[in-house]
């Protein structure tokens, strides 16, 4: 999907507010490249809506849709006086009934970034790690076993 201008993307926010919430989206949408590890986010204080840009580059346009209805949930809940955080019922109500994502996938430029995995000798269970682990000082974190690097990433 070709990078939306300021224009373009306050209109696409309005056009799914209409219609998943049958709400006009009347406050600030912008992308924000500093966003890194999430899709979007809504500053209730500001009630300012940034999405990441390299989801619009990078993703097909019904994953930045999903994003766009998710912080849609906390923006229309937080005007309204609801519960706007992921734990609250009301959000996690609004989340399905309006087909939203709980989570956005993984960029796909992000997808190789973890040169590091470790897997527990007992339960199994692989970590993958940007960094090094010390596997002396580290245990598992579901069941306290040994961890062994299996790629070094070297």
């Amino acid at each position: 999907m070709n990078l939306l201008t300021q224009k373009g993307l306050h209109q696409l926010v309005d056009h799914l507010s209409r219609e998943y919430f049958s709400k006009p989206f009347l406050h600030e949408v912008r992308f924000n490249s500093r966003l890194r590890t999430t899709g979007g986010r809504y500053i209730p204080a500001k009630k300012l809506m940034e999405l990441n840009p390299k989801y619009a580059e990078e993703m097909d346009r019904f994953e930045l849709e999903g994003i766009i209805k998710h912080e849609l949930c906390h923006y229309h809940l937080h005007i309204e006086g609801k519960g706007y955080r992921h734990g609250d019922p009301e959000f996690k109500r609004l989340l399905r009934q309006t087909g939203s994502p709980r989570h956005c996938n993984p960029l796909p430029s992000q997808e190789n970034r973890h040169k590091h995995i470790y897997r527990c000798t007992k339960c199994k269970t692989e970590y993958r790690r940007v960094r090094r682990v010390d596997v002396k000082k580290y245990t598992c974190g579901k069941c306290k076993g040994k961890l062994t690097a299996v790629t070094d990433g070297s």
